[in-house]
């Protein structure tokens, strides 16, 4: 089979269109035919060697988590799936990672099945985004109705997700993010909108509960003088992050903590269901499709923030209707942003219905965390 490949700690240049052996499932595995992988920030750092403690064995190694397709095969113990179920998911952060392939392994408790709204490039886009917005809104912010919550970067992947989580479940939500996306923004939930470029937000915002920081640096200081006393700021940034917490903790009796999506599964009630907002209309509001040899070039793009929302490469040789989706940002290419209609049509779609293109069941898969 054909694989994006990590030859060396040196880059994303050190990554390689190459073939390498299809993997075989173990009895508790599936083999999943890769339709399509998300790209995330954590895709370059590892290619950098900043969390080069994610690599899972030797180099030449397949990097990629967010992964949408169907199941060709599965393992022995396996019960949840039959081959030829459409299924997306996460694959086994910290480690693993083989998702820029076209074929992976996963167990059936990363995967759920795919929503018929969505598509692979969609599904694909939203694994990782949806999942860490959800820790750290819920599992680490003790996220409420009621509350005034901010997101720090809200048109980005893991922000745009933690809006739609923040809006469902009732809070009044405040976004920063440069002005173009503010129209994004509102139709995705967005109550108040801070344009970073125009203005510092601590000097129009004040009494927040709850702060999502997704960026890091001095905006982790000034996202604890905006928070009210008891408030809690989650942060989100590239490693190491717990110096900083550290340094923050307790201030002004704000709770800081850092956040992360590595290893953490939906929480369950009593029944084993589980827990979701109490609206579940998220999706992934924006997806960029590349294909997988411009994956190296695409990751330059995740890596300079040049995207609204994700970003996913797609595996199959030759394109069909749902590959040449691309819902919202920018195509790397420069294409326009269209959409392929049943009938090969293209037509305009546009960010207002975006926000409502999916509705997820309200019971999730065991590691779903409420994530696509």
């Amino acid at each position: 089979m054909n694989a994006i490949q990590l030859q060396s700690i040196d880059g994303i240049e050190a990554l390689a269109y190459d073939e390498t052996p299809r993997p075989d499932p173990d009895r508790h595995e599936l083999l999943v035919r890769v339709h399509a992988a998300g790209v995330n920030p954590i895709d370059w750092l590892v290619c950098r060697g900043a969390v080069s403690h994610l690599l899972d064995g030797e180099l030449p190694w397949t990097p990629g988590w967010d992964v949408s397709g169907v199941v060709e095969s599965v393992g022995t113990d396996v019960s949840r799936f039959d081959p030829g179920d459409a299924v997306c998911g996460m694959a086994r952060l910290p480690g693993a990672g083989g998702a820029f392939a076209e074929y992976t392994t996963m167990t059936s408790d990363e995967l759920v099945a795919k929503p018929e709204s969505l598509s692979h490039l969609e599904a694909a886009g939203a694994p990782m985004a949806g999942q860490t917005a959800y820790h750290a809104l819920y599992e680490e912010g003790h996220l409420d109705a009621g509350q005034r919550v901010l997101v720090h970067a809200a048109a980005g992947g893991v922000g745009h997700m933690a809006v739609q989580f923040a809006a469902n479940t009732g809070a009044h939500v405040v976004g920063t993010a440069s002005g173009r996306n503010e129209s994004f923004l509102r139709d995705l939930g967005v109550d108040e909108f801070v344009d970073y470029r125009d203005e510092q937000f601590e000097d129009v915002l004040d009494g927040v509960d709850l702060v999502l920081d997704a960026v890091g640096g001095d905006v982790l200081e000034r996202s604890v003088e905006v928070a009210e006393p008891g408030g809690t700021v989650v942060t989100l940034p590239e490693p190491p992050a717990e110096p900083a917490v550290e340094r923050y903790r307790d201030r002004s009796g704000v709770d800081v903590r850092s956040s992360t999506s590595s290893g953490t599964r939906t929480p369950r009630r009593s029944d084993g269901s589980s827990l979701t907002p109490t609206r579940t209309s998220v999706c992934p509001g924006s997806v960029t499709r590349t294909r997988c040899r411009r994956c190296g070039t695409h990751s330059t793009g995740a890596r300079r923030a040049t995207f609204v929302g994700n970003s996913s490469s797609t595996s199959r040789a030759t394109p069909t209707a749902d590959d040449r989706v691309r819902i919202g940002g920018r195509a790397s290419t420069g294409d326009s942003v269209s959409r392929v209609a049943p009938d090969d049509r293209r037509w305009r779609q546009t960010r207002r219905s975006i926000g409502r293109s999916a509705r997820l069941p309200d019971q999730l898969g065991p590691s779903q965390s409420a994530s696509v």
